[in-house]
């Protein structure tokens, strides 16, 4: 997507919230079809000797694969002799380890060989790009976050325009969507536009080399690079399983710096476990099918604690103190307090009497040099950030579908008056 905050839009599998309601789509019966023909592996990428040794136990194969790999490196250093090009090829000969490992992981696996996984990891390229954008080498000032200028962005004439006519399309899916799970049609709208702009923007990154990438060089700059490395591996893990499951090849699937995919940019794990037939064609495409792009995001909010008939968000009136503004802002966007709660630490919510029986959760929007803006964000606002971790997406989710829904009641033909009555 546009992402939201910079960084790209991952959807992936978190913990739904306790007490949510509504009943997530039935699965997609989904056939094993053949697996994908790969295409032939260069000469440049050596099958692993493991491939060629059946008599050999299948970790032991492997593990003599690599020490070939890394025989072969030192040889061919022995005889360029140039520090730079050393360091280039020992970077070179840990990316082929680190992609013979994670091909030999499948060696037990009942439903992908290793032999395949390596076929396809083996056409794996670094891609120096998406480690830049994931984490930018040159320092920067601190962002001042601006809640008006990043709506500004987002919300502009030619998406809303895009969402009326992807809505028209689809009403009929959506309206069925929404009558069975809850979720307004105005939340998927919202959601696809600000992700892809209807399909329009899916990524021009090819996915296996985002994932290994991200997998086996995440920036070591970033506090968490272990953690956010070890992500990526099982979602590299997850993509190999997709595409040897649903007849995708994995070498030309296109998508984010960050490997999400499709119209609603889904991570591996998350088309996996969230992706729905929405067509009820035998299949879960979301690249080519928005009639599954739609079905599968109301699922993913279903499954992340959406409430049926419930608000997102409520306006607020702050009559708080410094010391009950800070406690308000402490839980962030987790929903903590409920209404009582709330008016004993000077937040009341807006309209007033609105009935509202959940935790809600004071949300700051920041405005740069100007005052803050706050909103009372519900379960269902919180459903949203877990689609994307940021209370200033899930806003600008939730207006942009709004924006789109009156501009279709204002594109509405207006019946002509009736005609008067002869006296």
């Amino acid at each position: 997507m546009a992402a939201a905050d910079g960084c790209a839009a991952l959807c992936c599998p978190t913990s739904g919230v306790p007490g949510r309601t509504g009943t997530p789509l039935a699965p997609a019966a989904l056939a094993r079809p053949a697996p994908t023909v790969i295409a032939p592996i260069p000469v440049s990428a050596p099958l692993p000797a493991r491939l060629r040794a059946p008599a050999l136990p299948a970790r032991a194969r492997w593990r003599h694969a690599l020490a070939c790999t890394a025989l072969a490196c030192l040889t061919w250093l022995g005889a360029a002799g140039a520090p730079a090009q050393a360091q280039g090829a020992a970077q070179d000969s840990a990316w082929a380890t680190q992609l013979h490992d994670l091909a030999g992981s499948f060696a037990a696996d009942q439903d992908i060989s290793a032999e395949w996984a390596w076929k396809v990891l083996s056409q794996a390229r670094h891609n120096g790009r998406v480690k830049r954008l994931m984490t930018p080498s040159t320092p920067k000032a601190p962002t001042v976050r601006d809640w008006q200028a990043y709506r500004e962005r987002l919300l502009t004439a030619a998406r809303i325009e895009a969402g009326v006519a992807f809505w028209r399309r689809h009403q009929r899916q959506l309206q069925e969507i929404e009558a069975r799970s809850g979720v307004p049609a105005s939340v998927i709208v919202g959601i696809i536009g600000i992700e892809t702009t209807y399909g329009q923007n899916m990524g021009s990154i090819r996915v296996l080399d985002a994932l290994a990438t991200l997998a086996f060089d995440y920036p070591s700059s970033h506090p968490r690079a272990l953690e956010r490395g070890q992500f990526f591996r099982k979602e590299l893990e997850q993509f190999l399983r997709l595409c040897h499951g649903n007849d995708l090849d994995p070498l030309t699937l296109q998508g984010s710096f960050a490997g999400a995919m499709g119209v609603p940019q889904f991570m591996p794990s998350s088309w996996l476990l969230y992706g729905r037939d929405g067509n009820e064609d035998g299949a879960v495409d979301l690249i080519g099918s928005p009639q599954d792009a739609i079905a599968s995001v109301a699922n993913y909010l279903l499954a992340h604690g959406w409430r049926a008939h419930q608000p997102a968000y409520l306006g607020v009136a702050l009559q708080a103190r410094p010391e009950q503004l800070r406690a308000l802002l402490a839980p962030d966007i987790l929903p903590t307090f409920d209404q009582a709660t709330l008016q004993q630490l000077g937040a009341l919510p807006l309209p007033a009497g609105t009935q509202y029986d959940g935790l809600m959760a004071l949300v700051e929007l920041k405005n740069g040099a100007r005052p803050p803006e706050y909103i009372l964000g519900t379960e269902n606002f919180y459903a949203i950030t877990r689609y994307n971790q940021s209370s200033y997406y899930a806003l600008a989710v939730l207006q942009l579908g709004e924006a789109v829904q009156q501009r279709m009641q204002q594109l509405q033909p207006q019946r002509p008056p009736a005609p008067k009555a002869k006296p």
